[in-house]
């Protein structure tokens, strides 16, 4: 029986298209990372969960992944911070990134198999600027940076489909106050000024003391790590235009080679109809979600109930019928588990689950279709398991079929006993609530209680004492 088609959209060709690595085995992914200089935003994290979805539906296909996510760890926001604050730019950037991984983990994200760092890979920067020095697609301009020549790079473009006549300034790496030929060309690498030097943020190069440009950072690490032409490349949409547009560039101007054999983009989370961004002020972070108390659960279903190339908004409401949808899924994986047997057409309908969310995460990762599929098998299993059926063999099926979309999905809330801190910190309140209400101090009995719940814990007092437990 042959493997099931995989099929993706790719943003050069502007086509769903089907997919598999170039050596047939192992899929190598180049994913943009954060910047660390602040800790990243939901919006941010709408992406690394599509990348994530990425990687458990090419596991699923059977592929072994290779993936690498950079952390961009020197550039423009981070040197301004670190020379507002007298400090050294990794003095700024290793705490964020300590932050960035501990959020992955909280969200469930699947650790990259590499994270490498902007900072140790300079001489690999420097290499790739050599050679388009050489190739004449960049040049040495008067203030001491080095520039890519678009018009000399036959192409410019084909990804964002836009022409380079209308290209204006405005984009990240066109602001800089560096003289160049032409307003288009784009900064391989910069002249360093003395913020950069006083926070560790310049390096010796051929061209003098500087620091490379934002895009040459990600060229360098990927073809490191991937080789030349990588299998996927993919990120935000918001950096087709210019970063993966210019990553094209510099890296085909330096090998010859295509970069990329797929090019694949998540949409933006909007609030209330706008894009998440710092600047806008209405950002939501990972450690948001903990303080209200939303599971990892919660928000992974939430963002998966869209397709990733389509906008999503993000509310108050939203979340919450999330939080109540994998709530059911958490209570019918607890009764899948705790059942002794089934009816037979149970297997029926747990194959018919399995063939109908495979196609649909294989169809350019319909996660939407796969998440309603699902909770018509919870619907549906339940009926069957409220039949009190004797087929041990349909009841293991189902939870096999059951497994297998969670593995991808991972949208049941944890259901594990909390973990040792937790408990310790629980039972300490608990004595101090015991105290107050001793005392008849209600009010702080009450703020106690408050504070335990907005833990994600449920208290329950009785004649036999007060019983507590981790809500999911």
């Amino acid at each position: 029986m042959p493997a099931p088609d995989f099929r993706l959209y790719c943003t050069l060709t502007r086509k769903i298209e089907s997919f598999s690595p170039e050596d047939g085995k192992t899929v190598r992914i180049y994913a943009c990372g954060p910047t660390v200089y602040k800790p990243a935003h939901l919006g941010n994290f709408r992406t690394f969960l599509f990348e994530d979805l990425l990687r458990r539906v090419i596991a699923l296909r059977g592929w072994k992944i290779f993936q690498v996510m950079n952390l961009t760890d020197v550039d423009d926001k981070i040197i301004k911070s670190a020379s507002e604050r007298g400090i050294s730019i990794s003095e700024v950037t290793t705490p964020i990134t300590e932050i960035f991984h501990a959020d992955r983990a909280f969200l469930r994200i699947q650790d990259a198999e590499l994270y490498p760092r902007a900072t140790d890979h300079i001489p690999e920067m420097i290499a790739i600027v050599e050679r388009l020095v050489e190739r004449k697609l960049a040049y040495l301009a008067d203030d001491g940076s080095v520039y890519f020549a678009i018009d000399k790079f036959k192409g410019y473009g084909k990804l964002s489909r836009l022409d380079t006549r209308e290209v204006k300034a405005g984009a990240r790496v066109i602001q800089d106050d560096y003289s160049k030929e032409n307003a288009q060309d784009f900064a391989l690498w910069k002249a360093a000024k003395p913020e950069d030097e006083a926070t560790g943020a310049a390096w010796d190069s051929p061209w003098g003391r500087g620091r490379p440009g934002w895009h040459l950072e990600c060229s360098a690490m990927a073809m490191k790590y991937l080789g030349e032409t990588l299998d996927i490349h993919c990120g935000g949409i918001d950096l087709i235009f210019p970063h993966h547009e210019d990553e094209i560039a510099q890296s085909e101007g330096a090998t010859g080679k295509p970069f990329s054999h797929f090019w694949c983009h998540g949409e933006f989370l909007l609030t209330d109809g706008s894009k998440m961004a710092k600047r806008l002020g209405n950002v939501a972070t990972v450690q948001d979600l903990r303080d209200q108390g939303v599971p990892a659960a919660a928000f992974r279903h939430f963002v998966f109930s869209t397709h990733y190339r389509k906008q999503l908004n993000m509310s108050s409401e939203a979340l919450e019928a999330s939080i109540e949808g994998v709530r059911r899924i958490a209570d019918f994986a607890e009764r899948l588990a705790e059942a002794k047997a089934a009816t037979p057409e149970l297997e029926i309908i747990a194959e018919e689950t399995d063939a109908e969310v495979t196609a649909a995460l294989f169809d350019d990762l319909n996660a939407p279709i796969a998440l309603g599929a699902l909770f018509t098998f919870v619907r549906r299993a339940n009926a069957e398991l409220d039949r009190n059926g004797v087929d041990k063999r349909a009841l293991e099926k189902a939870r096999e079929v059951f497994t297998r979309i969670n593995s991808v999905l991972d949208v049941v809330p944890e259901t594990a006993g909390p973990d040792p801190e937790l408990a310790l910190w629980v039972e300490e309140r608990l004595k101090a609530r015991k105290q107050a209400r001793a005392q008849r101090d209600f009010v702080r009995a009450d703020s106690i209680r408050a504070e335990i719940e907005g833990r994600g814990v449920a208290i329950e007092d009785s004649p036999q004492g007060t019983k507590w437990k981790k809500l999911r």
